[in-house]
């Protein structure tokens, strides 16, 4: 993975850093809202394509451990993990043809998760405030029930801008996170497929140890 070679490179620039950069530890709290745009592409009774779009928005608040070097001039460096799944969304149909029943009616659920959300992030000092810019690289799953095929799990990456302020060990940031979209193919028709991409807008509190 990308994040994996970023990782290395943050290693490397931690291992050549002047001895007076820090190390540092903590816990950051998260609100904010996200949104999610998706759509269903699939075959009905009839052989024809149908495609379903949907859109959520909803807020979400949660939490997140990291660990970082901080430099003589303001820069940081660090990796930050969210050990709690997050739900994109969730949803369900009812599927009949209106005749006789058979193995394509019934209720369809299906929803999606963000898992092991790993963000490799930088501060830049401007001024009072410094500017944020991280890389997301997470796991998509999903769980669904459908009569004759599954979706699979995907990685995505993301991209993530803030602006923040810090005083002693405590720092306050607002950020927003832009994912990249991805595709899903149904375990039984590669032209069945779901396509999805989701951003959020955080406000986050950081304790440091």
């Amino acid at each position: 993975r990308i994040l994996g070679i970023l990782s290395l490179c943050v290693m490397s620039l931690i291992y050549i850093a002047p001895a007076s950069a820090d190390w540092g530890t903590g816990v950051t709290l998260h609100a904010g809202t996200y949104e999610t745009d998706g759509s269903e592409s699939e075959k009905t009774g009839a052989g024809d394509k149908e495609t379903t779009n949907h859109s959520e928005k909803e807020g979400f608040y949660g939490a997140s451990v990291y660990v970082e070097k901080n430099f003589g001039n303001g820069f940081t460096l660090g990796l930050d993990w969210v050990p709690m799944d997050i739900e994109l969304g969730s949803g369900e149909r009812i599927d009949t043809d209106g005749e006789n029943a058979s193995d394509d009616d019934g209720t369809r659920t299906a929803s999606a998760d963000i898992e092991n959300l790993f963000t490799l992030y930088t501060h830049i000092p401007l001024g009072p405030v410094y500017l944020l810019l991280g890389y997301h690289d997470a796991d998509i799953t999903t769980t669904e029930t459908l009569p004759t095929s599954t979706y699979g799990d995907a990685s995505v990456n993301g991209i993530q801008y803030g602006l923040g302020v810090k005083s002693d060990n405590i720092r306050l940031e607002v950020a927003y996170s832009d994912f990249d979209s991805i595709e899903l193919a149904s375990s039984n028709d590669s032209t069945q497929k779901i396509k999805a991409e989701a951003d959020a807008l955080a406000f986050r509190l950081s304790f440091g140890f």
